[in-house]
């Protein structure tokens, strides 16, 4: 049983500005508490809705040991389950996708429609009531196209984060995108090791050489470039433009389009436009990045010609899988318009450094000699707020009346 007053005690040793101490970044113990008390509670970005894109289209995730699965229901609305048969509780979907009139068990073929309704239960007998075995619904909400979900009963607000991020994201067309590409990559990392170094950019310069071509890894805080005349221009520029602009911070989420260093403008290799067909055609596709992230577990980069999301999961104490999904326009020709390798080669490899980075930092933290030192203020201004809601949800729900385990 995972003593919640030791939880409480590590929290307390936290010094403010400075890293968490050490239980916190490797103890299992602790990885038990995350799952119950950040990752049940948070609205977690599984995809788009572009990835479901008919009636019957599944999606299905894990949020550490537990499974979702996402359906396109008749109407057209999107569905969350979880992904758990009311039978004897066997996984009904493995993760991926696929597309189905009904969601079938693969035990004993219990059978759901895409409403989450039990239609069919071989062999239950006269006296059983199908309509009191439906599947567990799970909390969804689409914000202009992006796709959360919550596991809690009563999930945080997201308005705040929506109403913000939707006007910024509406010209990057995400209702006529395509998943292009997606991959994991599996890092030996504490969760929070590796959302903290997604954070910051103080190590951008020397350990992402390519990365730094396009990122202006100079900027402080929160991509503020102060009174960078270029910045400005590009403000001006955009706004003439009709193209929403701006830099916006709530709980726990963060919301900013920000220019490339010139002459770049895109996250590739060299610079230039990875797809010909782009997805937002304003300025001639010379719009910067629309970045926005949301705690605990992602980030996304938009630009004219592809759309590169971030998230981490836990899958122990001292490991992590990272997926990476690439969109693009849907009517952009794979072999034709973009090719999977250059497309998505920047951030492969941004990711193979950042994983050589987490590894490393954590067999560090591992160390008796581990002590948390300070972030800089100015570079790490974002991980500094990253830990700053890490303890402030892991404190609040220590502070629930009969706070304990067993549910969110």
């Amino acid at each position: 049983m995972v003593d919640l007053n030791a939880i409480s005690a590590l929290l307390e040793r936290r010094e403010p500005g400075h890293a968490l101490p050490q239980a916190l970044y490797n103890s299992p113990d602790v990885l038990e508490f995350d799952m119950a008390a950040i990752f049940a509670r948070s609205w977690l970005l599984v995809g788009f809705d572009v990835e479901l894109p008919k009636t019957g289209a599944w999606m299905a995730v894990d949020v550490g040991e537990w499974p979702v699965v996402l359906t396109r229901h008749r109407t057209g609305d999107i569905k969350a389950f979880h992904n758990t048969c009311r039978h004897r509780g066997s996984r009904i979907c493995k993760p991926g996708k696929g597309a189905a009139a009904r969601l079938v068990c693969p035990y004993h073929r219990w059978t759901y429609d895409l409403s989450g309704e039990l239609a069919h239960a071989p062999r239950m007998g006269d006296d059983f009531d199908v309509s009191d075995h439906r599947l567990a619904p799970v909390h969804i909400q689409n914000v202009g196209g992006a796709l959360y979900v919550c596991l809690a009963n009563d999930p945080p607000p997201l308005d705040d984060f929506a109403a913000a991020l939707e006007p910024m994201l509406a010209p990057h067309n995400l209702s006529h995108a395509k998943l292009a590409f997606e991959s994991t990559l599996i890092e030996r990392g504490n969760w929070k090791l590796v959302m903290e170094n997604a954070r910051e950019c103080y190590h951008c310069a020397t350990s992402h050489p390519e990365l730094s071509r396009a990122f202006p890894t100079f900027v402080k805080a929160h991509f503020d470039f102060g009174e960078d005349p270029a910045q400005i221009h590009f403000a001006e520029r955009l706004a003439a433009a009709g193209l929403p602009t701006g830099t916006f911070d709530g709980e726990g989420w963060q919301i900013s389009r920000f220019m490339l260093n010139a002459p770049v403008k895109t996250f590739s290799m060299d610079g230039e436009f990875s797809v010909k067909r782009l997805m937002c055609d304003v300025e001639g596709g010379d719009i910067g990045s629309l970045r926005w992230a949301n705690d605990p577990n992602n980030f996304v980069h938009a630009t004219a010609d592809q759309l590169v999301m971030f998230q981490v999961m836990p899958v122990g104490p001292r490991e992590s899988v990272v997926t990476t999904k690439w969109l693009v326009h849907e009517d952009a020709v794979e072999g034709v318009d973009y090719d999977i390798e250059s497309l998505t080669r920047l951030w492969t490899l941004t990711n193979l450094q950042d994983r050589d980075l987490v590894e490393n930092n954590q067999a560090g933290v591992n160390s008796p000699a581990y002590v948390p030192g300070p972030y800089s203020t100015e570079a790490e201004a974002l991980a500094i707020s990253f830990a700053d809601w890490y303890c402030a949800k892991a404190r609040d729900f220590l502070a629930r009346p009969g706070a304990g385990m067993s549910g969110s």
